[in-house]
C-alpha cells in the first residue's frame, strides 16, 4: 500500500522512494555529470532510505568526494561502480557475464558488480570472443546452467548470438 509521495523531491531531483517496492530493486545513481553537490545529497539520502546504495560511472574524483562524507563507500575504478552494501545479503540465481575481448572488462564488471548488488551469484568469463572459439567452447557448459547470460562485445555482436545459438 502507498502511503506517501513515490518519489522524494530534492528541487533539483525527485528520488523514486517506491521503486524498491514496486520493481524489487531500488534507485541506482547514475553519476556521470552530476554536480558534487547533487551527488552527494542524493547517495546520503538513498543510503538513509535504503542501507545501501549503488552508483555507477562514477570518476576517481566522485568517489574520493563520497568517501569524505560516508567512509563505508566502496569504489572500484574498472567498473566505475561507488557503493555501499548490506552485510547480510544473500545471493540467488547464476548469472553469467561474457566478454568478448579484455576491452570490454570495464563494461562487464559494471553489469556483474551491479548484479551481485542486487542480490544475483555472479560467474565471469572474459576474453572469450569467437575469433578463438575454444576459449567460449571449453566453457559451455558453465554458460547453459546460467539462468541469465550478459554478453559484452564492444566491436561486434559475434558473442551474443553464438551464446544465444547454444
Amino acid at each position: 500500500m502507498v502511503r506517501r509521495q513515490p518519489f522524494e523531491d530534492l528541487g533539483y531531483a525527485k528520488l523514486d522512494t517506491h521503486r524498491k517496492l514496486r520493481s524489487g530493486c531500488a534507485e541506482v545513481i547514475f553519476c556521470s555529470g552530476k554536480a558534487d553537490d547533487h551527488l552527494l545529497s542524493i547517495y546520503e539520502r538513498l543510503y538513509l532510505a535504503e542501507g545501501e546504495v549503488l552508483g555507477t560511472r562514477a570518476d576517481k574524483e566522485q568517489a574520493a568526494l563520497v568517501q569524505g562524507r560516508l567512509k563505508e563507500v566502496v569504489y572500484d575504478p574498472l567498473s566505475r561502480i561507488l557503493k555501499i552494501e548490506k552485510k547480510d545479503k544473500e545471493y540467488v540465481g547464476k548469472i553469467v557475464v561474457c566478454t568478448a575481448g579484455t576491452a570490454d572488462i570495464p563494461v562487464a564488471e559494471e553489469a556483474a558488480q551491479t548484479a551481485e548488488f542486487f542480490g544475483n551469484r555472479v560467474e565471469r568469463l572474459y576474453d572469450v570472443g569467437v575469433s578463438g572459439l575454444h576459449r567460449l567452447l571449453s566453457r559451455v557448459e558453465t554458460v547453459q546452467k546460467a539462468n541469465c547470460v550478459i554478453a559484452v562485445a564492444g566491436m561486434e555482436g559475434a558473442l551474443a548470438s553464438v551464446i544465444g545459438g547454444w
